[in-house]
């Protein structure tokens, strides 16, 4: 069979480009710090969109806020702002915006700190992926509480519901369903180890 005929979660099989995103980047787990924030703020700017507009943005993104590195887009100021408003290639939301240069500044007071952020979500997590069964969830206790600690952190556009998204996609969950053809755990390992 080939891989553009395999089964697919049901929001993946009409869009190749979300097929691609499906197939090579949802639920693999991440574990590099600096990418996961990069997605968490991506996801953030979802909030009241589909996750396919945000991802054929997601190169204007990273030109926009610097390959999403923390360290410049913490010293975003006004002028950055402006500009950033006026850039058609991506989510024009002055809060959104402001909430990404937040959550430069708060990842960066963490890792000053001495917290990794991959070790500290992936630790509140139990340190691997967590296969679900069931209904797929909007929230969880475990979106909840990581919320809640980011938001204590400073974080933005961090609720419990754009948290589970990000988790999704970023393999903390894994929540491929039959018939996919990553929703077995095997299969899901083998794609996961290519990665």
């Amino acid at each position: 069979m080939k891989k553009k005929d395999l089964p697919r979660c049901h929001w993946a099989s009409h869009d190749p480009m979300m097929s691609a995103y499906h197939d090579e980047e949802w639920g693999v787990p991440e574990y590099d710090g600096r990418a996961l924030w990069e997605k968490l703020m991506l996801d953030g700017f979802q909030a009241g969109l589909s996750w396919s507009i945000i991802l054929r943005k997601r190169e204007a993104f990273r030109r926009a806020f610097k390959g999403f590195r923390p360290e410049l887009v913490a010293r975003f100021g006004a002028r950055d702002i402006a500009r950033l408003l006026k850039d058609a290639g991506i989510v024009r939301s002055r809060a959104k915006i402001e909430a990404t240069i937040g959550g430069a500044r708060a990842y960066l007071e963490m890792k000053q700190a001495g917290v990794d952020f991959s070790e500290f979500v992936w630790g509140l997590a139990g340190g691997k992926p967590i296969a679900t069964r069931g209904p797929v969830p909007t929230q969880t206790p475990l979106s909840e509480l990581i919320s809640r600690e980011l938001k204590a952190r400073g974080f933005k556009f961090v609720g419990p519901v754009i948290v589970y998204a990000w988790m999704q996609a970023v393999g903390i969950v894994n929540d491929h369903r039959k018939p996919c053809f990553l929703s077995r755990p095997a299969k899901a390992a083998a794609r996961n180890s290519r990665c």
